[in-house]
């Protein structure tokens, strides 16, 4: 049984899901802070599912990237509960388990969320069978430098994430390969695609314990972008 949290972006999103099903999902896409919200979505969810904490293999948490601060509440997040219940984290690429929404495609799958300063936290997948593979990594990078490698790959996609309402214009304008964009059920994270992937990450021992797990965040914060800029030009 695998616990998931999803914190990456505006949702909130936690499920508690098991080999056959997705006992429960909690999300939410407001703008609420998610230390206001996770862990009373955690303790709802086995309130009513009266599950027991003890049956809890591992906590899955989407890793990064996305928002600093997002991130950074999920993994404290999930570091806390797997120190307190004794249980193993699974770090799930957030672009990875935001691919994971969409399977048995022939499309690449391409999640874009908004990294601001024209970039986008982006990858390519497919998805054929239910198994995930990967074509390009997950990065941040320009909108335009995406849409030159789907151009050169020229192979249809799918787009889904936050990133997708703010460049849909760039991308319908500049893209000749055929392109599509996921409905609203799909398109944004969701805890019960985090759980899946951790799930198969799990049976292939990519654990870690609370005390491993940190962030990834692709890029340096805005915050220490500014402090390695002061220290340039005081010569540090």
């Amino acid at each position: 049984m695998i616990l998931a949290i999803e914190s990456s972006s505006l949702v909130a999103s936690v499920a508690l899901a098991d080999e056959d099903r997705v006992i429960a999902e909690y999300t939410t896409n407001q703008k609420k802070t998610h230390s206001q919200t996770l862990l009373p979505m955690i303790e709802e969810i086995f309130k009513i599912t009266e599950a027991d904490k003890k049956e809890i293999d591992a906590i899955a948490v989407s890793a990064g990237p996305g928002s600093f601060t997002g991130l950074r509440i999920g993994s404290a997040t999930a570091k806390g509960l797997g120190l307190a219940w004794n249980k193993p984290l699974i770090s799930v690429p957030t672009v990875e388990g935001l691919a994971y929404n969409i399977q048995f495609t022939d499309r690449y799958i391409c999640p874009i969320m908004d990294a601001r300063r024209n970039q986008v936290y982006t990858g390519i997948f497919e998805n054929t069978g239910g198994c995930q593979t990967t074509v390009m990594g997950q990065c941040a990078i320009a909108v335009e430098e995406l849409v030159g490698i789907l151009n050169e790959k020229g192979h249809p996609v799918i787009f889904l994430g936050d990133g997708t309402p703010v460049y849909r214009e760039v991308l319908d304008e500049k893209l000749s390969v055929e392109h599509a964009y996921a409905p609203v059920n799909m398109n944004r994270q969701r805890a019960s695609s985090v759980a899946a992937l951790g799930m198969i990450y799990y049976r292939e021992g990519r654990t870690e314990s609370s005390d491993c797990h940190v962030p990834n965040y692709l890029r340096m914060s805005q915050a220490e972008r500014e402090r390695m800029n002061r220290d340039k030009k005081n010569g540090a």
